[in-house]
């Protein structure tokens, strides 16, 4: 590692280095959550309770490590448990599932288990990647079975944010730069609010044009900040910058905490369900002097394993994640302060945004 990352990596452990505001020289590092795959993180973070289904899922993820080592009859193993349980619990999971929509789930069940018949058949011949390809379509499945099981919004957004707009589900945000679009999944189901003033500004098109204002090598790039001396969005109605309060969701907890970082709330070793754990994470930016001023400035965390690795840096906890970059990540590695955002458009889950209460 060289000077300057070896400098940028003692600055982000010590936390003096954030996205717009300090932190106390005595912020606890949280233990952290090594999943760093966005798409998992997406899936681990509905809000639904299907153990059979899930339990499916975390033995194909757990794979990863058996897959480093080249355990292939390890793997194999893993796999064929992983049918015998798809294969033994594939009534249970279906009667989970809202009766209209049990139909779609046996077609998609169908198709895991094709999948599965894959990844065992690349196991057995030891390639790596067919095995990935494999896997990935299979996780992939079980995302769209375990999507199917999400039932109403499951909690209500406090009587004081009535007045701004929230995301009801999730959006999927197509981001055209300088470099290239990137494609991002914001979540409304941990961040109501804070994915609900996002959306709502790329459905206003009010990141169309903006440059990107901070930029620091594998840690954050930051953009939305208006022309002129305005730092956030102006309601056109009050004439006043709309701001969007700190929101975080903890595994365990009916809804999220508001206005609160970890540390005012004595959970020093607690994960955010939506954790700054991987490359394109999406944050919400406040000052320094408060926690529920942020208007519309947001940023990529730029995860870099050696710099802040998942769970060891001092974001967690103290910004509000909101949604993860799942396509573009080379576009991601390539912007700097010389670029911008061309055009950001709602391209999913438009009609999961409400403008209030």
């Amino acid at each position: 590692m060289d000077l300057k990352r070896w400098l940028l990596a003692l600055l982000v452990v010590l936390g003096l280095s954030c996205p717009i505001g300090a932190l106390p020289a005595n912020a606890a590092l949280p233990p952290g959550n090594a999943v760093k795959d966005p798409t998992a993180i997406l899936r681990n973070a509905l809000p639904i309770d299907q153990p059979e289904l899930q339990e499916l899922q975390h033995r194909l993820e757990s794979t990863s490590d058996e897959l480093r080592a080249k355990r292939w009859s390890a793997l194999t193993a893993t796999v064929r448990r992983s049918q015998t349980l798809l294969s033994s619990k594939r009534e249970t999971i279906l009667k989970s599932l809202p009766s209209g929509d049990q139909a779609q789930g046996s077609a998609l069940l169908d198709q895991l288990d094709t999948q599965l018949q894959e990844v065992a058949a690349a196991t057995e011949v030891n390639d790596r990647d067919s095995f990935l390809d494999a896997r990935r379509a299979a996780l992939s499945s079980i995302g769209e079975v375990e999507a199917l099981l999400v039932g109403d919004f499951p909690f209500a957004i406090p009587a004081e944010f009535a007045d701004l707009p929230r995301l009801l589900g999730r959006a999927t945000v197509e981001i055209e730069t300088t470099q290239g679009t990137v494609i991002a999944v914001v979540d409304g189901y941990n961040a109501p609010i804070t994915a609900g003033a996002f959306v709502d500004l790329v459905q206003k098109g009010f990141y169309d044009g903006l440059p990107f204002t901070r930029a620091e090598d594998f840690y954050v790039l930051q953009t939305g900040d208006p022309k002129g001396p305005d730092t956030g969005y102006l309601d056109p109605k009050t004439k006043t910058e709309r701001t969007v309060p700190l929101e975080i969701m903890v595994p365990g907890e009916a809804e999220p905490f508001y206005n609160a970082t970890f540390e005012d709330l004595g959970l020093f070793t607690a994960q955010p369900v939506l954790p700054f754990a991987t490359l394109g994470t999406l944050g919400w930016a406040h000052s320094d002097e408060a926690l529920n001023d942020g208007s519309s400035q947001f940023f990529f965390f730029l995860y870099e394993a050696e710099l802040t690795p998942a769970g060891l840096n001092l974001v967690d906890g103290r910004y509000s994640a909101f949604g993860y970059v799942v396509d573009g990540f080379d576009v991601l590695e390539e912007l700097g302060i010389e670029d911008g955002i061309v055009k950001a458009k709602v391209i999913e889950g438009a009609d999961n945004l409400k403008p209030h209460a």
